[in-house]
């Protein structure tokens, strides 16, 4: 009778493990689908900055700084890595960006151009794309970070590699700025 109880308190145990373990993998997954998804979007963003600077810049001649901040900035939220780092990068991004969109709303031809507002309102949409597959990764990343930290999955999760996931966040007040963009027509 001891012997079957011991036994049925192992399986018991071993099944709780095996459940646990593949708790955690599935959490981990959907965190890196989430970040992929946060990827797709973001390269559809870095995809339409050089159209909208290419439309805009013959007619901001005066403007060259501005447009060369915008791509510099692109380069390198390009080359992040990690949702630490690409937080960082993309919100000066999207500091250049709103820069940019303030100085284009001065030139009236610019204002009246169909190609300019079209890619205006595609980056609108991309924007909150971006901010929609944000929210759902950060959700993702904390029920995964949140499962590796209670007892007492905490015992043996780092045991068998996971580490919490990287939220991604906007460190400073600045980059918690939208890029200003008008699609009135005036």
């Amino acid at each position: 009778m001891l012997l079957g109880g011991l036994f049925a308190l192992i399986i018991a145990i071993v099944l709780w493990l095996v459940g646990s373990y593949n708790r955690l993998v599935s959490l981990r997954n959907q965190a890196l689908n989430g970040w992929r998804q946060i990827d797709v979007q973001l390269k559809r963003r870095h995809d339409l900055i050089p159209n909208l600077v290419n439309a805009v810049r013959g007619s901001m001649d005066f403007e060259r700084d501005t447009l060369t901040a915008v791509m510099e900035a692109r380069s390198k939220a390009l080359t992040a890595t990690g949702p630490a780092d690409a937080a960082q990068k993309e919100g000066q991004l999207t500091q250049a960006l709103g820069r940019l969109l303030a100085v284009a709303e001065n030139y009236p031809t610019l204002k009246s151009n169909d190609n300019v507002k079209m890619l205006q309102e595609e980056l609108s949409g991309t924007e909150n794309k971006v901010g929609f597959a944000r929210q759902f990764y950060n959700d993702i990343a904390t029920n995964f970070n949140t499962a590796q930290q209670v007892f007492p999955a905490n015992v043996f999760a780092a045991t068998f590699g996971f580490k919490p996931a990287e939220l991604f966040e906007i460190t400073t007040a600045t980059e918690r700025d939208a890029p200003l963009v008008d699609l009135s027509r005036r």
